[in-house]
């Protein structure tokens, strides 16, 4: 069963003492985390673009095996350029600088999460074939953030488009709420993908912080609820990436090795 089990970042001051051991400074924190992941999925590459040279840094920071998933830039996904040259410039920027983590053989993949606002339709549907041509072959997952993608009348189309284009699908776990993506598992590549939001519905759409979203801890019970759809995905799949991004107070390392635990994984270190 190939899975990697991570956490959604790495780098957070609140994880000291939680994760990290008291002082760890934020320069140590990606060796300390690569002792007992195998991957991480990089966040802040959504907020700024990354460069290569910072890709080569962190390539270097880990140990044999470790694997980096890099969510795509918010100018990829949220902002969505109407101009094809100006949309060209931006994926081929963000291409560019994934050149040394494939170089080094360190890139799983790119994270495509799309807003609630991208929905289904002839010009969302039309907009993952510009992003799939851009990306130029490298291997990619999309999240929806809205369920009309997966809707009963739409879900066969959504997911027949994703394996035309060759990008896998995101599954989610997160509030049940209306308009926000059920739990649904299946894969549309070679490459299996789970991501955990975290469950407080209270503070989904009303918070100060956007963090206050991802403050949730999850129980065993609700993590073993996963179990038998990641198995299922690792079957179908090269490999399967869990990943947690309820990251207030340390609770995503938390919960990762739970569900490592879960899965019958030894960790790393």
């Amino acid at each position: 069963m190939a899975v990697a089990v991570g956490t959604s970042g790495f780098s957070y001051e609140d994880w000291c003492g939680p994760f990290y051991p008291e002082g760890t400074a934020s320069r140590q924190m990606l060796e300390y985390y690569a002792g007992r992941f195998s991957a991480v999925e990089l966040n802040y590459t959504y907020y700024r673009m990354p460069v290569a040279r910072a890709m080569a840094a962190m390539a270097r920071r880990v140990p044999e095996g470790f694997e980096f998933c890099v969510k795509g830039f918010q100018g990829m996904t949220h902002e969505r350029p109407e101009d094809g040259a100006q949309a060209g410039e931006v994926f081929g920027q963000f291409r560019g600088a994934m050149e040394p983590l494939l170089d080094a053989g360190r890139l799983a993949c790119v994270l495509l999460q799309f807003p609630w606002s991208f929905k289904q339709g002839p010009e969302g549907l039309k907009y993952l074939e510009t992003c799939a041509d851009l990306l130029g072959g490298l291997p990619a997952v999309v999240e929806f953030r809205n369920s009309g993608w997966v809707a009963e009348l739409a879900r066969a189309e959504t997911l027949g488009r994703l394996r035309e284009l060759g990008l896998g699908f995101c599954a989610v776990d997160e509030p049940r709420l209306p308009g926000l993506m059920p739990r649904l598992a299946v894969a549309t590549s070679d490459i299996g993908y789970v991501r955990f939001h975290g469950r407080n519905a209270q503070k989904w759409w009303k918070h100060d912080k956007a963090s206050e979203r991802y403050d949730y801890l999850y129980s065993r019970e609700e993590l073993d609820e996963w179990t038998d759809k990641i198995k299922l995905l690792a079957a179908e799949t090269k490999k399967t990436y869990v990943f947690f991004n309820n990251c207030h107070a340390g609770k995503a390392p938390t919960n990762a090795s739970m569900m490592a635990g879960l899965l019958g994984m030894t960790p790393p270190g």
